[in-house]
């Protein structure tokens, strides 16, 4: 049985104790230099939740971080992001490398009732996996750094009346630019993208063969799982590539097979949508619909 201790870290002062460093000059956000960090426990493996935001941007850590069902080692320059209630784990080893980059944690308190508190889920990396991280090239990642830097420099020169909005702007700028970074990193790994396109379409070619029993509909979680990536990273993907989400493609492929057999087999409309996992065959037939804006019964009888 796993006993490894799961660690909560919900405030800024927690997560500064735990790492060896000195109290927080916000107490709702933080910039860290990586380098500065010096876990305080004994384990060599640590879990941890926390109620934080964190953006990372570090290289040559010392062990391996596990993200939901994955794992990297950060001997690259690359950027990762956590949101609140995520469990993190870690295997700290020793390197004569010393780690660097920048760590940017904030609590969710800090973004109540602004214009970022609406949107920050609209960034869905931040429930990308590790293995999903976002490899900055040397402009990027000066970019990056000069804006962690403004965001240090303005709550170290004073709290005052204007301190939040001009450091939620800078947030939102940040958040801004590694969405367009990672529309970039999908654009220029054409050829592994071109392979989970791949796969996908051998994935819900499988799963609609007509022998499976009560599969039910091929959901967005499911072929994630098969693709070993998350929901979300995968949607972004296949947004930026072909202009769809995953849902819109599963749709596609169910209409493509729907078409086939209402065109090649005598099947009763009933038979395909079960067929193909409808519950109710009323609710294949509305989808088939919306999409070729003909019936099920009249795309048939057009092949007569």
């Amino acid at each position: 049985m796993n006993n490894r201790k799961l660690y909560t870290i919900d405030t800024i002062s927690e997560f500064h104790k735990i790492s060896g460093l000195p109290k927080p000059q916000h107490p709702l956000i933080s910039l860290v230099d990586y380098s500065l960090v010096e876990y305080q426990i004994e384990e060599s493996e640590i879990s941890w939740v926390q109620d934080l935001y964190f953006m990372g941007f570090k290289r040559d850590i010392q062990g391996k971080f596990h993200y939901g069902q994955s794992q990297y080692d950060f001997d690259e320059g690359l950027m990762s992001f956590i949101g609140p209630r995520q469990v993190v784990r870690l295997h700290i080893s020793k390197s004569e490398k010393k780690p660097s980059g920048y760590l940017f944690a904030f609590h969710p308190d800090f973004i109540w009732n602004t214009s970022l508190a609406t949107t920050i889920n609209s960034y869905k990396f931040f429930g990308y996996d590790v293995n999903e991280a976002l490899f900055l090239s040397e402009k990027e990642e000066e970019t990056i750094i000069g804006l962690f830097k403004a965001i240090e420099k303005e709550y170290q020169s004073g709290i005052d009346q204007f301190t939040q909005n001009i450091i939620i702007s800078q947030i939102e700028v940040i958040l801004n630019y590694c969405e367009r970074f990672y529309q970039r990193q999908f654009i220029t790994r054409k050829k592994t993208n071109h392979q989970i396109l791949e796969k996908l379409e051998i994935i819900l070619e499988d799963f609609l063969k007509d022998d499976v029993i009560d599969k039910g509909l091929p959901t967005a979680n499911y072929i994630a799982k098969q693709l070993n990536i998350s929901t979300n990273y995968l949607g972004s993907l296949l947004k930026s590539v072909t202009g769809l989400t995953t849902q819109q493609h599963i749709h596609e492929k169910l209409i493509e097979k729907a078409k086939e057999k209402l065109s090649t087999t005598e099947l009763s409309v009933s038979e395909i949508a079960f067929q193909l996992g409808f519950e109710h065959s009323q609710s294949f037939s509305k989808l088939f619909k919306n999409k070729t804006n003909l019936s099920p019964v009249a795309f048939r009888n057009s092949f007569i």
